[in-house]
C-alpha cells in the first residue's frame, strides 16, 4: 500500500492520519496522531468459523506505559491484563463498528489500537474510534462505514469538538459521538443535570464536526483503499424458507405475547422443536445440510414477526402503551448489616443494590497514562448467570458488566456530595436477580435509593430508563422501558439517566444506518416522562435521604490542624499514630492540608482519638490553667512542659508568693505541677506563673503578696521578692515532638 498522510484541522490543531509506512501486513492499519498523542490502529480479518451463530468480532484497546514515558509498576514490570478504562474504550470502538458489518458475516476480525504516544492533553480514546474506522475503510474486509468519532464538551456554555482533558474536566456536557455522513450511530457520556434541548444541540454540534474527518477518510480510500471482498451469506432454499413461515407464523406471535419470561422462552422452544421435527421429515434429504440456516431463520422470522406486530397492531407484545412504563416495586433498609441497601424492581427485572461508606484508605488508586489518581466513587454492577435462568461458570466481571456498571456510576457521580462535606469512600454493587430488559438501569434507580438509605446527602435522586425503537423507514415506533425481546429485536437501545431537573448520563447503541434529529427529540422527550414517572415511584418509598448512618457504618469525625503539625501526630516512623489507632481501634487518615479524618463505629473511640490528637497539636493560650512535668531547673527558674513537646519559663519569682532563694527548695525535676500562661511572646516564649494559682498566704505576708498581684496585673514586670532576675534563657518553646507516642493527661 503506497504511504498516504491527510490532515484536517481541529481547535486549531491538524488531526493527521497516515498509512502505509507501518504495520503493513495488517489488512488495514492507521497511525492517528492530534497533538503528540499517537494512536496505530489495525484491522484484521481471517476465514469464516464454521458453525457459529454470532459475529467473532474482537476489538482491543491497550494503552503502552511507554506511551507516557512510564515503567509499570508492580513485579511483572509490563503490561497485564486490560484496565477498566481501557475495556470501557474497546468497548467504544465494538459498538459503533459491529452493526456496519454485513449480516451473516462470520469471520474471525480484530481490531486494535494502541496508544504510542500519550501527551496527557488529548485523549485517545476517540482517536482510537475513528481510526478503527479508517483501517477498516481502506482495507478489503467488507464494512459500509465509515463513521468517526467525536468528543463534544461544554464548557462555559460554548461547544468543544475534541476537548483537552482539562477542559473535560470543566464542562457540564461531556459526550463521546459517532457519527456517519447522514447521521449519528452511537453516544456514550454525561452531564451536570443537562436539558434535552442541550443534549440534542450537542449531538448535532458533534455530527457537524465529524464532517471534515469522513471527508479525509474517503479521500484516503479514493487514493489507497483496496477493494472490498463480496460477501455473499448462504441462504436457505425458497421453498424450505416458505415452508418455515407457514409453520412458524402463528405460533411465534403466540408464544411472543405471553407475558411472563420464562413461559415465553418455553413457547419459543417448543416451536422451534416442532420446526425441526416437521422439515426433518419433510425435506429429510436435505434437512442435515441446512439444519443451522433453518434455525438460522427462525430467528429471522420471530425478528420480522414481532416487529410487524407492533408497527402494524400499534401494540407491543406485554400489551402496553408505546410509552408506558412496567410495574415498579421498591424496598429499603432490607439488609440490618448493610449501611444502605434497596430492593428495585420493575417488570420481570429486579435487582438488590447496597451502599458501603468507607474512608479515604479505601479509596481506589488509578495509575493511568495521565498520572495516578485516586476515586472515591465506586459502582460495580454484577449479573449472575441465575438472572435468566441460566448456568455459566463464574469469572469474575465480563466486559458488559463492566460497561454497564461504568453508566450508572457516571449517572450518579455529579450527585456524589464532594468529600470536604461528607468524608466518606463510597461503593455501591448492584447484583441483578432477574433480568427482562434494563438491568442497568435498576442498578442507577437502585443505586440512588440505597444511597438515600445508607445517609448520603446526594444532591437529587437520579432514575434511569432504557429506550427503543423498532423502524422499517416508513414506521416507526418509540419504546418507553425496554423489554429484553425489544432490546434484542429492536433498532435501538437508548438509556438515558437524570434527576427531575436533566440528564447525568446517556448511552446510544443502534443497529439501522442513524437516527434523525425529530426521532432523538422524540426519544429524549418520552425518556423524560418515563424518568419523572419512575422517581415519583421512588419518591414514595424514600423521599430524601436518611438524617443518620447506619449504626454499623464509620463515624467520620474531621478536625483541622496546621501542616507542620502533622508530624506531632504521625510521630518519628509513624510510632505516634500507630499508638493511637492500637489504643482506640479507629482509622485514621491524614491529608496534606492537615485535615484529619477520624473513623470508627465507636462514638467513644472516636473521642479518645480526638482528645488525643487535639493534646498533640494543642497550642497553649494566654490564660489557661495546664498541668506539666518540670522538665529543666536552672537558677533563674524551671521550665515546664504544659503541651506535648512545649515548655514555658516558669521564673522563680512565680513560683510562690514568698521570696524563693533556690529553685529546687520548691520543686524538683519530674515534678508534676499546674501553671498559668502570663504571655506569649511573639518568638514563641512562653511566661508561666505557679503563684497566681496558690492560696495567699495568711496576716501581713498575704497583704503584701495581694499587692504584688495587682500591681503585675496593671502591667508592672514581674519582680523577685527582694531582688531583681537572676538571669534570662533565650531559648523559646520546645517543639521536639512527642516522645515515646501521645501523652495521657
Amino acid at each position: 500500500m503506497a504511504f498516504v498522510r491527510e490532515s484536517v484541522m481541529i481547535n486549531g490543531s491538524p488531526l493527521t492520519f497516515e498509512t502505509g509506512r507501518l504495520a503493513k501486513q495488517a489488512q488495514g492499519a492507521v497511525l492517528v496522531t492530534y497533538g503528540e498523542s499517537i494512536v496505530l490502529v489495525t484491522a484484521c480479518s481471517g476465514d469464516a468459523r464454521p458453525g457459529l451463530d454470532f459475529f467473532p468480532l474482537t476489538c482491543e484497546y491497550v494503552e503502552k506505559t511507554f506511551a507516557a514515558g512510564k515503567i509499570p509498576g508492580g513485579f511483572f514490570k509490563r503490561e497485564g491484563r486490560q484496565r477498566d478504562e481501557e475495556i470501557l474504550t474497546s468497548r467504544l470502538i465494538d459498538r459503533p463498528c459491529r452493526p456496519l458489518f454485513p449480516e451473516g458475516f462470520r469471520n474471525d476480525t480484530q481490531i486494535i489500537a494502541t496508544v504510542l504516544s500519550s501527551d496527557k492533553v488529548n485523549p485517545t480514546d476517540v482517536l482510537a474510534l475513528t481510526g478503527a474506522s479508517a483501517a477498516l475503510h481502506l482495507s478489503e474486509i467488507p464494512w459500509s462505514g465509515p463513521i468517526a468519532g467525536v468528543r463534544v464538551a461544554r464548557v462555559n456554555g460554548e461547544f468543544i469538538a475534541f476537548p483537552t482533558f482539562e477542559q473535560q474536566a470543566a464542562s457540564d456536557i461531556d459526550l463521546v459521538v459517532a457519527a456517519s455522513k447522514d447521521a449519528i450511530v452511537m453516544v456514550e457520556g454525561g452531564a451536570a443535570e443537562a436539558a434535552e434541548a442541550d443534549i440534542i444541540e450537542a449531538l448535532m454540534f458533534a455530527h457537524r464536526a465529524a464532517q471534515p474527518i469522513l471527508e479525509l477518510i474517503e479521500r484516503m480510500r479514493a487514493a489507497v483503499g483496496q477493494p472490498k471482498k463480496v460477501f455473499e451469506p448462504a441462504k436457505l432454499d425458497p421453498a424450505m424458507a416458505k415452508r418455515i413461515r407457514e409453520i412458524c407464523d402463528a405460533d411465534i406471535l403466540a408464544a411472543s405475547l405471553i407475558k411472563e419470561k420464562p413461559r415465553r422462552y418455553d413457547a419459543y422452544k417448543a416451536v422451534k422443536s416442532k420446526l425441526v421435527t416437521t422439515l426433518s421429515a419433510e425435506f429429510s434429504d436435505t434437512f442435515t445440510a441446512s439444519e443451522k440456516l433453518v434455525k438460522d431463520e427462525f430467528e429471522e422470522r420471530k425478528y420480522n414477526v414481532v416487529r410487524e406486530y407492533v408497527l402494524g397492531q400499534k401494540k407491543r407484545i406485554d400489551n402496553r402503551r408505546m410509552d408506558e412504563i412496567r410495574p415498579i416495586m421498591t424496598e429499603v433498609g432490607l439488609l440490618p448489616r448493610v449501611h444502605g441497601s434497596a430492593l428495585f424492581q420493575r417488570g420481570e427485572t429486579q435487582a438488590i443494590v447496597t451502599t458501603t461508606l468507607g474512608t479515604s484508605s479505601d479509596e481506589q488508586k488509578i495509575d493511568a497514562l495521565t498520572g495516578e489518581r485516586w476515586k472515591r466513587f465506586l459502582l460495580h454492577y454484577n449479573f449472575p448467570p441465575f438472572s435468566t435462568g441460566e448456568t455459566k461458570p463464574l469469572r469474575g466481571p465480563g466486559r458488559r458488566e463492566i460497561g454497564h456498571g461504568n453508566l450508572a456510576e457516571r449517572a450518579l457521580s455529579r450527585m456524589i456530595p464532594p468529600a470536604d462535606k461528607f468524608p466518606y469512600t463510597i461503593r455501591i454493587v448492584s447484583e441483578t436477580l432477574e433480568s427482562n430488559g434494563s438491568s442497568s438501569m435498576a442498578a442507577v434507580c437502585g443505586g440512588t435509593m440505597s444511597l438515600m438509605d445508607a445517609g448520603v446527602p446526594i444532591s437529587a435522586p437520579v432514575a434511569g430508563i432504557a429506550m427503543g425503537l423498532i423502524s422499517d423507514g416508513t414506521r416507526t415506533a418509540v419504546l418507553s422501558d425496554i423489554l429484553g425481546d425489544e432490546d434484542s429485536l429492536g433498532d435501538m437501545d437508548f438509556k438515558v439517566c437524570g434527576t427531575a431537573k436533566g440528564i447525568t448520563a446517556i448511552q446510544m447503541d443502534i443497529k439501522i444506518a442513524g437516527l434523525s434529529q425529530a426521532l432523538l427529540t422524540q426519544a429524549l422527550d418520552q425518556a423524560r416522562e418515563g424518568r419523572l414517572h419512575i422517581l415519583g415511584k421512588m419518591h414514595e418509598t424514600l423521599h430524601a435521604s436518611r438524617d443518620h448512618l447506619s449504626k454499623y457504618a464509620p463515624r467520620i469525625t474531621t478536625v483541622k490542624v496546621k501542616p507542620d503539625q502533622i508530624r506531632l501526630i504521625i510521630g518519628p516512623g509513624g510510632k505516634t499514630i500507630k499508638g493511637i489507632v492500637d489504643q482506640t481501634g479507629c482509622a485514621i487518615d491524614i491529608e496534606d492540608d492537615g485535615t484529619v479524618n477520624v473513623a470508627s463505629a465507636d462514638s467513644d473511640a472516636v473521642k479518645r482519638a480526638l482528645d488525643i490528637i487535639k493534646g498533640l497539636t494543642a497550642e497553649p493560650e494566654v490564660g489557661a490553667i495546664y498541668k506539666g512535668a518540670v522538665q529543666r531547673i536552672t537558677d533563674f527558674g524551671a521550665f515546664v512542659e504544659v503541651l506535648p513537646g512545649t515548655d514555658g519559663l516558669l521564673h522563680i519569682s512565680e513560683m510562690a508568693h514568698t521570696r524563693v532563694d533556690r529553685v529546687n527548695d520548691v520543686m524538683k525535676e519530674g515534678d508534676v505541677i499546674e501553671v498559668k500562661v502570663l504571655s506569649i511572646e511573639r518568638d514563641g516564649k512562653i511566661r508561666l506563673t505557679r503563684r497566681e494559682l496558690l492560696p495567699l498566704p495568711e496576716g501581713e505576708e498575704g497583704e503584701r503578696a495581694k499587692e504584688r498581684m495587682l500591681a503585675a496585673r496593671e502591667g508592672g514586670a514581674p519582680t523577685r521578692s527582694g531582688g531583681g532576675d537572676r538571669g534570662r534563657d533565650d531559648r523559646g518553646p520546645r517543639r521536639d515532638g512527642p516522645r515515646g507516642g501521645p501523652r495521657a493527661r
